[in-house]
């Protein structure tokens, strides 16, 4: 399963040298995860600019401008908020492309409306976004490694859509 995760990483590592594409990350509750993926890669200083473990409210606001309106109107685990993560992983730490999460690992910490597993997951590149709602319980974990795995491959596909595109 984590040889798994290395082995996206190293892809997205390919494709961000030979694009010169660089990276950034904002993550919740994967805590970390996709930047320590992306920086166990030999070489990645070249494309990954770096990450912000934004586990709060206040530090999506601040460093991150996730508008208070979103978080209230729409809730910290939802489409709308990762999508100001990613942007403004790009805006703050000046990169191509960022992968944001926000969710509910688990055990505890789920309601009706959001269970635990469920997991929100931005990529954006350029001026393009892509969404995905991760569901499911298989455990705290798993669930943040589905996480790590599921935003590594978004990336992917959305870069080399973008280079067949050219």
């Amino acid at each position: 399963m984590a040889n798994e995760i290395e082995n996206l990483a190293v892809r997205v590592g390919a494709v961000m040298l030979h694009e010169k594409i660089t990276l950034s990350t904002a993550e919740s509750c994967t805590g970390g995860g996709i930047a320590a993926a992306i920086t166990a890669i030999p070489g990645s200083s070249a494309y990954f600019k770096g990450g912000i473990v934004s586990y709060t409210n206040e530090i999506k606001h601040r460093l991150l401008g996730v508008r208070l309106d979103t978080l209230d109107n729409y809730g910290v685990v939802s489409k709308q908020t990762v999508i100001e993560m990613a942007r403004g992983a790009m805006n703050t730490l000046q990169t191509d492309a960022a992968i944001a999460t926000s969710g509910v690992a688990g055990p505890t910490g789920g309601t009706k409306e959001t269970p635990v597993g469920v997991i929100w997951i931005a990529v954006a590149y350029k001026n393009e976004i892509v969404t995905f709602k991760q569901e499911g319980d298989s455990g705290r974990g798993e669930n943040v490694r589905r996480a790590i795995e599921n935003g590594l491959i978004i990336l992917l596909k959305l870069l080399e859509n973008e280079k067949k595109c050219i």
